[in-house]
């Protein structure tokens, strides 16, 4: 069964105390294996907090 976007994201932000610092939740993700693509596309918002994961999910997955 192919991961989904939802459990791609879960998988990354497994373990962030949200909210978090947009160089926190950058920092976490990586270790949990987030590819550079969704790293990237992290860095180059505008948004330095996230206060829960369907913010990130959101911000992964809108434009996929």
């Amino acid at each position: 069964m192919e991961e989904t976007p939802l459990d791609a994201t879960r998988k990354y932000v497994d373990g962030i105390i949200w909210p978090a610092d947009k160089e926190t939740l950058i920092a976490k993700m990586k270790d949990n294996g987030a590819p550079d693509d969704a790293l990237q596309t992290l860095r180059d918002m505008d948004k330095d907090r996230f206060t829960a994961p369907s913010e990130v999910q959101n911000a992964l997955w809108v434009d996929a």
